[in-house]
């Protein structure tokens, strides 16, 4: 069992707090917040990001699935870009293999908003049936 002195307890302490609070401070790139609005992000050098309006969505979803008719129809015309990103209401949206993912800054956390289905459709989890065992 590892003993501190007070002093050597309270520098420990301070070093963590002084290391989770500098990546709290890196930047966070963060989406326009334009209500309805469902734009296309395209990534530019020296990390810019350009945002196309593609249409007015009422939800996340149906920005999700214009997002998903645009990149089916590029890969149709000879295009090679698997993963997108887009935009909604301050939220990324990263449309890759497995589904789309969501989060509110290019850099932090993303969580499932929709999956695929056995044929490549995009659902919200939990809306299909489980198999029955």
């Amino acid at each position: 069992m590892i003993r501190f002195t007070p002093l050597a307890a309270a520098i420990l302490a301070a070093a963590i707090l002084a290391a989770t609070g500098l990546s709290a401070c890196q930047k966070q790139t963060e989406p326009p917040g334009t209500t309805g609005v469902c734009y296309h992000v395209v990534p530019l050098k020296g990390g810019q990001l350009k945002y196309n309006k593609l249409v007015m969505a009422p939800n996340l979803e149906t920005c999700a699935a214009n997002l998903e008719a645009m990149r089916i129809k590029f890969l149709k015309m000879g295009g090679s870009q698997q993963n997108i990103y887009g935009a909604y209401q301050s939220n990324f949206l990263f449309l890759q293999a497995e589904g789309v993912l969501t989060s509110t800054s290019l850099e932090g956390p993303r969580y499932v908003a929709l999956v695929r289905t056995g044929d490549g459709r995009l659902a919200i989890p939990g809306a299909m049936p489980m198999p029955q065992q």
